[in-house]
């Protein structure tokens, strides 16, 4: 497995620490795209309405910026691995509870989204911080990308499996069956996390000081500000998409061919962004794939078809991997030149997924308002013109972040340090 992999790397150094943490991440990718997307279904199923959905993720991206807080405390005192540890046995737990939970899931809809926010947080800060201290600028866009081809991976098989066992299996056993099967993958990964090399932590968590350098470094202020705009995207689109291919079609194995159709374009594209983008085209390669994004969201507003949801599907397929491969990858090289980034680095992991967390917040909160006060049907294609545009902001603020040459050492760290994937 090492030499397949380093043979796709090239001149690339591949250790196994980062052959490890691949694999959890795929174990991961692959237990939230069986699952995740259709318990926005099962929620909508028991309830019929938005606020149910809203109010479900809302529990997620208000307990995920609480607990990677919390996290990074504990990450300063700990072992990274544990944390790791930690987030997936909670992820283990929320599917678990959904099992025990049942049809009454829909009643409880804030308390299990806040359970997978926890989990979220503990498993995010604890990849990021790892994938920071794995990595090395000359290796950072191959992780990325062949992360990227793995989530895509997890993204095809995962919600076509889900999608026929729930068409069938009779009534929910099918929901029962691919929530048991995410379940036992994150106890996979859990087992996997044994392999990695333990990470002693140490010093004081200075949340706040790092929150602070907003203010004295430019490129960290405007990274966390296409943060903001990032999370303003992810807030409502991908439990809006998924509803809608839903209601579309009334069908779970629609839905699932519409996330392998999706994912099959992403894959491709994430071995093509892997291969020849590279760091000068890296601004160049955000604004098209942000361009793209943007207009695909016109196919669908007015006038919704299965058929336009496909190409919908097929022209976002093709522009996340062009925008998150640099994108992600400029991110980390920002914090890797950041102050004090060696000392600090689990705290600039932190502040960042604040800001994410902050634009998704606000954009559930607008959502659940103007449900309230127009009809939804009406409101949420505008909702979805105002929101969807957060990829054009990102690239505006990214535009002129300055890292200078990608060999120069004064900042960078010797050990140096991906989202749910919205619609």
């Amino acid at each position: 497995m090492h030499k397949s992999i380093q043979n796709i790397a090239g001149k690339v150094e591949i250790d196994r620490d980062l052959i490890f943490l691949l694999v959890i991440g795929g174990l991961y990718s692959l237990g939230i795209f069986l699952s995740n997307t259709f318990v926005n279904i099962y929620l909508w199923k028991q309830s019929g309405d938005y606020v149910t959905i809203a109010m479900y993720n809302l529990g997620i991206y208000l307990l995920q910026p609480i607990t990677f807080i919390f996290a990074g405390k504990i990450a300063k005192k700990v072992d990274r691995v544990i944390v790791l540890r930690l987030g997936v046995t909670v992820l283990s737990l929320f599917f678990l509870s959904v099992l025990i939970i049942a049809e009454d899931a829909s009643v409880y809809n804030f308390l299990l989204g806040s359970l997978l926010g926890i989990g979220y947080g503990f498993y995010w800060l604890a990849f990021n911080v790892l994938t920071f201290e794995i990595t090395e600028p000359e290796s950072r866009d191959f992780f990325n990308g062949f992360l990227g081809i793995l989530q895509s991976f997890g993204g095809m098989i995962g919600p076509l499996l889900a999608g026929t066992i729930i068409l069938k299996m009779p009534a929910t056993m099918g929901y029962t069956t691919i929530f048991t099967i995410s379940f036992g993958l994150f106890i996979s990964a859990v087992i996997c996390s044994f392999f990695l090399k333990r990470r002693p932590a140490e010093g004081l968590f200075h949340f706040k000081r790092v929150l602070a350098e907003k203010g004295n470094n430019k490129n960290w202020g405007k990274i966390l500000n296409a943060h903001v705009f990032q999370g303003l995207r992810e807030g409502i689109f991908l439990f809006v998409i998924a509803i809608w291919v839903y209601l579309t079609t009334k069908s779970e194995f629609a839905l699932g061919m519409f996330n392998l159709f999706l994912s099959g374009l992403s894959l491709v594209f994430y071995f093509i962004v892997t291969k020849w983008i590279k760091p000068s085209m890296r601004k160049k390669s955000i604004l098209f794939g942000a361009i793209l994004l943007y207009v695909s969201i016109f196919i669908i507003l007015f006038d919704i078809s299965y058929y336009k949801l496909m190409i919908y599907a097929a022209i976002i397929g093709i522009a996340y991997p062009i925008i998150n491969v640099p994108y992600v990858s400029m991110t980390y090289d920002v914090i890797g030149k950041a102050w004090k980034a060696k000392d600090f680095r689990i705290e600039y992991i932190v502040v960042r997924e604040l800001f994410v967390n902050i634009g998704r917040v606000v954009a559930i909160l607008s959502f659940l308002i103007a449900i309230y006060v127009f009809p939804a049907e009406k409101i949420i294609p505008f909702l979805l013109i105002i929101f969807g545009a957060g990829h054009l902001f990102i690239y505006l603020f990214v535009k002129n972040i300055s890292l200078g040459s990608p060999h120069k050492k004064d900042f960078m760290i010797k050990e140096q340090l991906t989202d749910e994937k919205d619609r």
